[in-house]
């Protein structure tokens, strides 16, 4: 493209900022992206950029943020609900860009924020050791409690034959919610390992994690899985791993 696109996120963890880099990357686009910037100057772009916008734009409140051209914009949803069509990873049908925003939301809104939270119930900037006798608890209830709601929800929606045959959410047209739910998925197994095999195990949410599966072997998302840009979950961002909190599903 004559006009690049540009990620601008921290660096370290796939966070929020990797919904966007995996539409790009099943598109096959080139793009600019911050994360091959050291930590500290990666936060000090983010940083400049959240002061004081530039080019017309307002100052956005966190990352990640997405520039193409003069246009820069922010929040993980709204991205990529700029992108989808422009990829032709949006549907076909009409107003199915809509349909897929909302089960991208959905997909973001349960398996992204309800897994944060569960690792820092009280206050975001205090350390999990200062909140942990909350977190377990809320780890608890969450795992027995809405994980199977939430699974079940998803295959529900993969069983649904109003969408059509396929193997996606859209039945056999992949869209970016299907990315959205891959992630969301994969970095909930790597928070909850144990109750993840546990729900896997079940057989009743088959669909669910045959999407997870089926995203992994993409072309493309597979050779951007197994490269050094695929950041490694660690413990700090969204997604992170503890052993206390990783309770029995059922």
């Amino acid at each position: 493209m004559a006009t690049p696109y540009e990620l601008i996120y921290y660096t370290g963890v796939p966070g929020r900022g990797e919904h966007v880099r995996l539409i790009l990357e099943e598109a096959g686009v080139q793009y600019k992206d911050t994360q091959h910037l050291s930590f500290d100057e990666a936060r000090k772009t983010v940083t400049t950029w959240l002061a004081g916008g530039g080019l017309g734009n307002p100052p956005y409140f966190a990352p990640p943020l997405f520039r193409h051209g003069d246009l820069v914009i922010s929040q993980t949803p709204n991205i990529l609900l700029y992108l989808g069509p422009k990829l032709g990873l949006a549907g076909s049908r009409e107003n199915d860009s809509y349909r897929v925003n909302a089960l991208a939301l959905t997909a973001l809104d349960v398996l992204s924020n309800e897994v944060h939270d569960s690792h820092h119930p009280i206050a975001l900037m205090l350390p999990w050791e200062d909140q942990r006798e909350e977190s377990q608890k809320r780890s608890k209830y969450w795992v027995q409690s809405r994980l199977p709601t939430i699974l079940a929800y998803w295959q529900r929606v993969l069983e649904n034959e109003e969408r059509g045959s396929g193997p996606w959410l859209l039945g056999d047209t992949f869209t970016y919610a299907d990315l959205v739910l891959f992630q969301c998925l994969d970095g909930t197994q790597y928070a909850f390992p144990k109750a993840m095999k546990q729900a896997r195990g079940t057989g009743k949410y088959d669909k669910v994690f045959k999407l997870w599966e089926d995203v992994q072997k993409r072309p493309n998302i597979a050779a951007y899985l197994a490269s050094d840009r695929r950041q490694k979950y660690q413990d700090w961002g969204v997604y992170r791993h503890y052993d206390d909190n990783d309770v029995d599903a059922e």
